[in-house]
């Protein structure tokens, strides 16, 4: 039987003359000689001056919208769209604003299982090719993998960035953006603002992290470049963010303006090799940073509005020239200089094609056709950007089907293989940083007994964890006798007296920690576990330098995990447990506490069952 979305397409694509340049574009092959896609781009302009100037203007906008169906979604997703938006659906914004892409959140609740998500992204589909100019969406989402992931369980959740940084493998780095760009397809998202380019050179980053491959900057560019290429071979465009890095920073963009104190030399050595390797590898689109960097721009402005960086550095002399998307644009660090009309129109100018979430689009769409109007941006400015946009719609297949069917996300999404691929990926990143008295592996004859206690941070896609509980499962399938025992990120008085009380009678208590400072009652939460005797083993289920916190607490061992998904834990176990060697390396360094100018683990740093250092 033929998906019931096609009727459906084949008539609205008859209806208009603008929906016969869509039927044409259709037939036309992705993959062309020079000479079709010199047809194809004329295909497209003939297509865009069909278009009104509202339509044109919709286009460069990729707006969330709350809701699991678009045309049906539960009533608080329509309050909530009332009252952000002013319309009550997917569908409903997509005609009164001609959007060209939708972004896709799990508190938005666009993501609760792989068949709901291919289905809204068909009736998304189905009402863009509604309007009188008949153009398919752009559906995006950030599912970096690691602390960032939008799609959960039942999809394949692999090792976030800095793991696989861990890991070291440029082949399992395409292999896993290869496995979950071809899940994202099947359920119709076809742009990933991943992978991160950031080079993570500043352990205070409270935005970047473990988020980045790591500290070293060609290092971050093999893994870059090979992300880029798995994603964009399982037919969806990744996006290498955020131009033009992102990490060196001790402030967070969303809640305020960074600066990054990079003279241009250094931006050159530390921040440019990642991007210059995504555009080698033929990155299709590239998201900007609210960052000021004045040794590129002295004029104060955030990248994202900034013509020097965007068009001077990142098109002229870098040489791209694919899709350019903001960051959002509800975050504080684009929103502190100048007002929410503003801020679209000087992203325009500066060189961007894609506005990623405003926080009013009223105000922004309006904004930006009042500026095409008072001659503030030409039309042919904004029709650069429409050109590009639908070029990358059309390379992607969307012009000749935008639609996914049920079977395909039965045959994709979490097959056993995929899953498989990523357990053995998560086994090639677990760190072992230290085990002074040799406790590792521990054995069932000595150590069965296990009390795992520990942070608990919400799952990134609300499908895993929590934590502790994924820990002591995995010890129990491992044969071991768990407790888990949640004693949180900022464990009380009484919560820490609880877990010493529980540790009693134990053979090893293992602690997941997670972003342990100087004050954090984590610290005193080991140093109470460890004066009951029993063996410690810490297991930073985040940002690898928590160890240096805890350094002369008396901790028996001391492992790194990058994340806390499940599938980063259930390997930390299997590690644990003498099932697999500890393979990874820190793909950053780790200071001393007491004295941040010394290193106390150096990139590269780990240590194997086989008593060498990887």
């Amino acid at each position: 039987m033929p998906d019931r979305t096609t009727p459906s397409r084949r008539s609205v694509l008859a209806a208009t003359a603008a929906g016969a340049a869509v039927a044409a574009l259709a037939s036309s092959p992705a993959h062309a000689s020079p000479a079709d896609r010199g047809a194809t781009s004329a295909g497209l302009k003939r297509l865009i001056s069909r278009m009104s100037l509202e339509e044109k203007v919709g286009q460069l906008f990729v707006m969330r919208v709350y809701g699991h169906s678009a045309t049906a979604p539960d009533q608080a997703d329509i309050d909530a769209n009332l009252r952000e938006i002013g319309v009550r659906t997917a569908a409903e914004l997509i005609e009164r604003y001609h959007v060209g892409g939708i972004i896709y959140f799990v508190w938005a609740h666009n993501t609760r299982d792989p068949h709901q998500i291919a289905e809204l992204s068909n009736g998304i589909q189905r009402a863009g090719l509604a309007q009188p100019t008949p153009v398919p969406l752009l559906i995006s989402t950030d599912q970096e993998h690691g602390i960032v992931a939008r799609v959960g369980r039942p999809a394949t959740l692999m090792p976030g960035a800095m793991a696989l940084g861990a890991g070291g493998s440029r082949s399992d780095a395409r292999k896993a953006a290869r496995i979950a760009g071809t899940e994202l397809a099947a359920m119709g998202i076809r742009q990933n603002y991943a992978p991160v380019a950031d080079v993570n050179v500043n352990p205070a980053n409270p935005v970047i992290g473990v988020r980045s491959f790591g500290s070293d900057p060609q290092a971050v560019a093999g893994l870059v470049a090979s992300q880029v290429r798995g994603y964009q071979g399982a037919g969806i465009a990744a996006t290498s963010k955020h131009f033009p890095g992102h990490g060196d920073t001790v402030s967070d963009s969303h809640h305020s303006l960074p600066t990054i104190h990079h003279s241009r030399e250094e931006w050159e050595e530390l921040d440019a090799p990642p991007f210059r390797a995504a555009i080698a590898a033929g990155i299709r689109s590239i998201m900007t940073a609210h960052i000021v960097v004045p040794a590129l721009d002295p004029s104060g402005d955030p990248a994202t509005l900034s013509r020097p960086i965007l068009t001077g550095m990142l098109r002229e002399e870098l040489g791209y020239d694919g899709v350019v998307v903001t960051d959002a644009l509800d975050m504080a660090g684009v929103r502190q200089k100048y007002g929410d009309d503003r801020v679209p129109v000087l992203a325009l100018k500066a060189g961007c094609d894609q506005l990623l979430n405003p926080p009013n689009l009223g105000v922004a769409w309006n904004a930006v056709l009042q500026a095409v109007r008072s001659g503030e941006l030409t039309e042919q400015r904004i029709e650069e950007s429409i050109l590009r946009i639908l070029l990358l719609k059309y390379e992607l297949g969307l012009f000749r089907n935008p639609f996914v069917t049920p079977g395909g996300v039965d045959r994709t999404v979490g097959k056993p293989s995929h899953l498989a691929a990523a357990d053995r990926i998560a086994a090639e990143t677990t760190t072992l940083l230290a085990d002074p008295a040799g406790l590792l592996p521990l054995s069932l004859r000595g150590h069965r007994d296990v009390l795992v206690v520990g942070a608990d941070p919400a799952s990134p896609s609300g499908t895993t964890g929590p934590p502790t509980g994924t820990l002591a499962k995995a010890f129990t399938e491992a044969g071991f006798t768990a407790t888990a025992l949640s004693t949180g990120i900022t464990p009380t008085a009484a919560r820490i007296e609880e877990a010493v009380a529980a540790a009693a009678g134990k053979d090893v208590v293992v602690v997941g920690t997670y972003n342990v400072s100087s004050t954090s009652p984590q610290r005193t939460l080991v140093s109470r576990l460890v004066a009951t005797g029993v063996p410690v083993v810490t297991v930073a289920i985040r940002n690898p330098y928590d160890v240096a916190q805890l350094t002369g607490a008396g901790v028996a061992a001391s492992l790194a995990t990058y994340s806390w998904t499940d599938v980063e834990l259930r390997a930390a176990v299997r590690v644990m447990t003498g099932g697999a060697d500890p393979r990874g390396r820190l793909p950053v360094p780790v200071q001393r506490a007491d004295d941040p100018a010394r290193v106390l683990y150096p990139v590269g740093h780990g240590l194997s069952y086989r008593g060498t250092r990887r």
